[in-house]
């Protein structure tokens, strides 16, 4: 019937009638047409309008010609103070101080390496990293602190509102984050866990501001300044479980003097020019983190003894070269950083945050697709990257090892060639 009715209304001759719903009928079609194109023109023109709301993330770019404008220094070495403050803290979910573990940072990929400074946008709510080793951490560094004083902790006279200002963002930040752990007062912070109370407003400190930022989290700090030669100095420190480097040899250095005295691998070629960019155009609402890592054949946390005597006469008493070859497998550890990185709107200083992982290799590599993905990356590094890295030292013991467990989890069933197992730095 539907088919007959079709051949009817076809072949039926036109009268007035049906000529005039037929002229209707394209009237419609056309302003039906119209409409259609109004509204993908409007859509089109919203979505560019507000494509900041879909625009994807996107690591800083450090080439960009350095603006002087914003909330950054408007010439070398001069801070006007900006209005920022920092979002307030949402607190860490369920954590504990005896039951959060820390997070996996696995950052590494299979070759070839890459190197850059890997940066990423930070949240605000993750600046600071705390976990169920914080009271090691925190024992750790209050002995290092009384042991060690000013080779671990110091900050220069022009940057004491700086150190300050730390001190005051962190007592904020973390009674804000770990609530359970961390209480606001009046005067500062009381610490739940060991009973400490700190009072910052009192003058003068009771000790360094850098060192009382020390204590309250398991990061090592570093604050550094624009001069007006328009390099940036090292001029507030607390480190303290670095393990390869001393605050006492870098300490009032500019940047790239830091980088090119520790023989960082493509400092000069592939860095440089870029991490003096970002640190002048660094602002105080666009934190960042960046993660990197490397291999220790002891279990010194603080200091790695194998590489020589942490109080050595220079440089040169310390290095890979004096590290025992070959040790075996038990001593290998796996070194991760997590680093921040901030600008402080009253000071201007732009704040490192450097929070070290510490694990055996033997632990890690029971993960799924770790052992691989770490034997191939380990191959990867070129001979200034292996130099620096010390890989000389350990590899023929570490990759023999990485790769009998690789090839476990193959026969297991437990990952496959081509499994990454994880999303970068996890």
């Amino acid at each position: 019937m539907a088919s007959e009715f079709l051949l009817w209304t076809a072949e039926r001759p036109a009268d007035g009638f049906t000529t005039l719903i037929a002229t209707n009928a394209r009237q419609f079609l056309y302003a039906g047409i119209v409409a259609v194109l109004f509204a993908w023109l409007l859509a089109t023109k919203w979505i560019k309008r507000n494509k900041s709301i879909v625009r994807r993330e996107k690591s800083p770019d450090l080439e960009k010609p350095i603006p002087r404008k914003g909330n950054i220094s408007k010439a070398p070495g001069v801070w006007t103070p900006v209005e920022f403050k920092r979002p307030e803290a949402i607190p860490y979910p369920a954590w504990d101080v005896h039951k959060t573990d820390p997070l996996p940072y696995r950052p590494f990929r299979h070759g070839p390496y890459h190197i850059t400074m890997g940066l990423r946008t930070m949240q605000w709510d993750d600046w600071i990293e705390l976990d169920n080793h914080y009271l090691k951490f925190h024992a750790d560094k209050a002995r290092r602190i009384e042991e060690r004083g000013e080779k671990c902790c110091r900050t220069a006279p022009e940057a004491y509102d700086g150190a300050v200002e730390l001190l005051e963002e962190l007592c904020d930040y973390l009674s804000q984050r770990y609530p359970t752990l961390y209480r606001k007062t009046v005067v500062g912070l009381d610490n739940l866990a060991t009973g400490e109370t700190f009072n910052i407003l009192q003058r003068p400190l009771p000790e360094d501001p850098m060192a009382i930022c020390a204590r309250l989290v398991q990061d090592d700090l570093a604050i550094m300044f624009e001069k007006p030669d328009g390099q940036y100095y090292l001029l507030a420190g607390a480190i303290l479980l670095a393990g390869f480097w001393r605050l006492s040899d870098k300490f009032g250095m500019p940047l790239s003097e830091i980088h090119t005295s520790g023989d960082v691998p493509g400092f000069k070629t592939k860095l440089e020019k870029g991490m003096t960019n970002f640190f002048r155009r660094i602002k105080c609402d666009n934190p960042v983190l960046r993660n990197n890592y490397f291999m220790q054949v002891d279990d010194d946390l603080a200091w790695s003894h194998s590489i020589g005597p942490e109080d050595g006469d220079g440089l040169q008493a310390a290095g890979w070269s004096t590290a025992a070859k070959d040790k075996t497998i038990e001593h290998h550890h796996f070194r991760s950083e997590r680093q921040s990185l901030r600008r402080l709107p009253r000071s201007g200083g732009v704040v490192f945050t450097i929070r070290t992982y510490f694990e055996p290799v033997t632990a890690i590599a029971k993960e799924p697709g770790v052992p691989g993905r770490l034997a191939s990356a380990v191959r990867s590094w070129g001979d200034d990257v292996s130099k620096y890295k010390g890989k000389e030292r350990y590899q023929d013991v570490l990759l023999e090892y990485l790769d009998g467990e690789h090839k476990r989890q193959l026969e297991e069933g437990i990952t496959t060639e081509d499994d990454e197992n994880g999303r970068y730095p996890f």
